[in-house]
Formats: C-alpha cells, sequence, structure tokens
C-alpha cells in the first residue's frame, strides 16, 4: 500500500494527503500526518484539473450540474473521484453516479472525531513499528549469543584437541626414554653377567712355566723386553651426589657417558637435569661429551664423576 492509499485510509481527502507528502519531500507517512494534522484548516493550493472520460452511468450530465458521486451500492457520497477509488478500493463496490447532492462538510465534532481516530491510527502504527523494532532487536541478540556460544564451543574443541596432542606427545617422550632406560639396563646385565663369567672362569688351564725355564731365563732378558700397554674392556666409576653420597659402578669402555647419566637417574629417581664433571684434570662435559664413549673421554681405568647442576 503507498503512503497516498495509507493517508486516504485514515480520512485524509486524495488532493491534501498528495499535497502533504510533496510539501514533506515524501518522506514518509509520519511526517506528512503531522502536517495534515498541523494544517487541518488549511487551504492547499489547487490543482490544475485533468480531465477524465466519466465513468458513471450518467456520464451525459453537464459536469457543472454534479455536486457529488454517489455509491449506487450503499448510497455514501464522495466529494470527488479520489474519494470514488478509495472507497471502491476498501468495500469492493463498482456503481457509482453523478449527483447533484453536495457533501456536507465536516462539523467541528466530527474533525475532532476523525483526528482523534487518525491519532488512534498513528499511535497504533507507532506501537506496531515499535514492536517490530523490539522483535529485530531480540532475534539480532539471539543470533549473537548464538554466535557466541557457537565460537566458544569451537575454540573449547581446539583446546581440547591441543590437549591431547601435548598429553600424546608426552606419553611417546616417556615410552621413548623408558625404552632407552630398559636397553641401557639390558646393556649393564649383561656386562656384568660378561664379568662374572670371566672371573668364575678356571685358571688352572693357564700354563705355568717350570722351575728350570724360570731360572734359565735372566734377569737381563726380562728386563730388556717392555710389556705391551694393556687394554682395559672396563673402568670402574665413582659418581659423588650432589648430597654427598657416591654411587659406583663398572661400566664397558665403549658405553657412552649418557650411560652413566642413565645409571644415576635410576639409582636416584632424579629427573631433572643435570652434568657431570671431573676434578682432575678439571673438565665439565658438555652435551657433545655424552654422546662419546668413556675411553675417549679419558675416563679408563677407574675416574671420579661429580654431579653438578645445570641452569635451565
Amino acid at each position: 500500500m503507498g503512503d497516498v492509499q495509507m493517508l486516504m485510509e485514515m480520512g485524509f481527502p486524495k488532493e491534501r494527503a498528495e499535497y502533504a507528502l510533496k510539501v514533506t519531500n515524501n518522506k514518509g507517512v509520519e511526517p506528512a500526518m503531522e502536517w495534515l494534522l498541523a494544517h487541518v484548516d488549511e487551504p492547499i493550493p489547487q490543482q490544475p484539473a485533468v480531465e477524465e472520460a466519466p465513468s458513471t452511468s450518467n456520464s451525459e450530465k453537464v459536469a457543472g450540474e454534479a455536486k457529488s458521486l454517489k455509491c449506487d451500492d450503499c448510497g455514501k457520497l464522495c466529494k470527488d473521484q479520489g474519494e470514488v477509488e478509495f472507497h471502491a478500493a476498501k468495500t469492493g463496490h463498482s456503481n457509482f453516479s453523478e449527483s447533484t447532492e453536495e457533501k456536507k462538510p465536516l462539523t467541528e465534532e466530527e474533525k475532532k472525531q476523525q483526528l482523534a481516530l487518525i491519532e488512534e491510527k498513528l499511535k497504533q502504527k507507532r506501537l506496531e513499528r515499535e514492536e517490530r523494532e523490539r522483535q529485530d532487536a531480540l532475534e539480532r541478540e539471539r543470533n549473537r549469543i548464538k554466535s557466541g556460544k557457537d565460537m566458544s564451543e569451537a575454540r573449547r574443541r581446539i583446546e581440547e584437541l591441543e590437549m591431547k596432542k601435548i598429553i600424546e606427545q608426552r606419553k611417546r617422550e616417556k615410552a621413548e626414554e623408558k625404552a632407552a632406560r630398559e636397553r641401557v639396563k639390558a646393556q649393564i646385565e649383561a656386562d656384568k653377567a660378561r664379568r662374572k663369567a670371566s672371573q668364575t672362569s678356571p685358571t688352572a688351564e693357564t700354563p705355568v712355566a717350570s722351575s728350570s725355564s724360570v731360572s734359565s731365563t735372566t734377569p737381563t732378558a726380562d728386563a730388556s723386553v717392555k710389556s705391551p700397554p694393556k687394554e682395559y674392556k672396563e673402568t670402574r666409576i665413582q659418581i659423588r651426589l650432589q648430597d654427598g653420597s657416591t654411587l659406583t659402578e663398572t661400566f664397558n669402555v665403549n658405553e657412552q657417558l649418557s650411560a652413566v647419566r642413565v645409571f644415576i637417574q635410576m639409582k636416584t629417581g632424579n629427573e631433572t637435569p643435570f652434568g657431570l664433571m671431573t676434578t682432575f684434570p678439571r673438565k665439565v662435559f658438555d652435551c657433545d661429551d655424552f654422546e662419546k664413549p668413556l675411553s675417549a673421554l679419558g675416563l679408563v681405568p677407574s675416574a671420579v664423576l661429580i654431579m653438578t647442576k645445570v641452569n635451565v
């Protein structure tokens, strides 16, 4: 429905409705309504008449003789063609004729009633508009809350996935560390078994030189022959812990220094990082040294290591 029809439905004549919309620059029904209420008794400039073909059954009458248009269906008088069109659209009536009866102007009481009715309709439309705006605001707020909940749920799921990844990574690291300790422990047990087997082997089979051959060997000959340097397969390591106590263990010379650190962790249960050093000659072992064998670090046939703190 156009703005003109809405104003006509409220009881304003078509010409005044069109003029009010024109004066208010077609800003809508409410500004036009306010202008009409403020200028209810003010005449409007006459618009140039447009000749129209008579649509009534009495089109033969002279235009000057007809003072109104009458609805043949209900007998209502219409002042002009605009009111006829409005009445026809509102009631569905289609039979109109020219009438010499003049439509009486509204009395002051009728004007007041019409104004009250118009104000009531305007108030009702304002209430309807405010209700629509309130419903739209509620819908926007519901959408905003729903969107916020969806974002919070997505963020929570992402955090849970990240936490699961961290837990799984820690489990893998602990499993790898445990497997490494088991390998070192198995190596230590195997070395102990070999040492025990070598210590319990019979020595009677070792050839003993006869007294005659011994006596025939001259001291000069023994002094002239130098014995080759002994090759050690094991080394005895004493570790001084931070609390002053000591640990002693025998390691294979080809084992890495990291095996000593794992041995300390297994014995003490210490999971915090620590370092190792020797006092004479003084040497602090770094990360690369832990990957080297004990023989390459000069810790054969025995050595004393001191457990040190590491600044994280």
